[in-house]
């Protein structure tokens, strides 16, 4: 204890604890960690993985008439899994968001949520499904659409990205973001999980790319590396805080494609069918069927 000064480390850890929680007005102690844990996640969303695809992400030794059975017992200990950090998300939006400590109902909503989300997962798949499909149409090099399942991260990532939808769209951000979060450090994708995509999107290599929240992206769209789907400016109110909850990112509509290393910024309008060249940075919006890209380089002699 002596050599290192422990003590005088915990008590100035305390402070800096205690000028922060002043600073937020959350010094009030609710008991214990009351946040979804990452850990967790990972497990579900390997679970869950599983499930929707059993013999491409499940156990290496599952066979194929085993199938329902593994289903049903992974599904089953999932979504008890899911429940529990679902009513830690609510526990926590409840108790430090809405500053409202009657959580009595937290227990009927989160199993409502839940419920709700395992009746989804025969459609998440059936739309993961186009997303394969689109995929391996939309790479000549994608040999099968088992390379595609168990090789390509933008299936990784939209797969991730179809479930913390749903849970974004219950008002569960913590949760959703986490979900986000572990695909984007599994892949190199950033999908905010607000963004609106329909079925049939593929994300070519995918490094780099990032998609914000209120974004829309119609059906079939294709995109490549280090796209960037972003807010051209960000609005502040009167006291100079970013605003938040508004729309400001891109629309794409159905069947564009976008090339490696596009900036897109602001809510504007990628029209049907417009092919968006690499490197390029769009901030107005581009018509329907029409193709934007760079300028000829010119050369120079130095």
């Amino acid at each position: 204890m002596t050599q290192w000064n422990i003590q005088n480390i915990v008590d100035e850890l305390q402070q800096a604890r205690n000028e922060w929680r002043t600073q937020r007005k959350s010094l009030k102690d609710f008991g214990g960690r009351e946040l979804p844990s990452k850990d967790e996640i990972k497990k579900i969303m390997n679970d869950l993985c599983g499930i929707l695809f059993p013999m491409r992400l499940g156990p290496h030794d599952l066979r194929q008439q085993s199938e329902n059975f593994y289903i049903a017992h992974t599904l089953e200990k999932t979504l008890h899994s899911l429940l529990e950090q679902v009513k830690l998300n609510l526990t926590y939006d409840y108790k430090y968001k809405k500053h409202n400590e009657n959580t009595d109902v937290i227990d009927v909503l989160a199993q409502s949520i839940v419920s709700e989300f395992a009746q989804k997962l025969p459609d998440i798949r059936r739309i993961l499904d186009t997303d394969v499909i689109a995929a391996y149409d939309g790479d000549p090099a994608a040999r099968s659409v088992d390379e595609v399942l168990l090789c390509y991260p933008g299936i990784l990532a939209i797969i991730y990205h179809r479930v913390a939808h749903e849970f974004y769209k219950k008002d569960l951000s913590l949760l959703a973001r986490l979900i986000a979060e572990i695909a984007h450090s599994k892949t190199g994708i950033d999908i905010h999980p607000g963004a609106q995509i329909e079925q049939g999107f593929f994300i070519d290599h995918g490094t780099g790319v990032v998609i914000g929240e209120t974004c829309i992206i119609g059906k079939n769209v294709r995109i490549y590396q280090a796209v960037t789907l972003g807010a051209k400016r960000f609005e502040v109110d009167d006291s100079g805080r970013l605003q938040k909850e508004y729309a400001r990112h891109p629309i794409v509509e159905e069947n564009v494609v976008i090339y490696a290393g596009a900036t897109i910024l602001g809510r504007i309008t990628i029209g049907q069918g417009a092919v968006i060249g690499g490197n390029v940075w769009v901030t107005q919006s581009v018509a329907a069927n029409s193709a934007v890209s760079q300028s000829s380089a010119t050369k120079t002699e130095v």
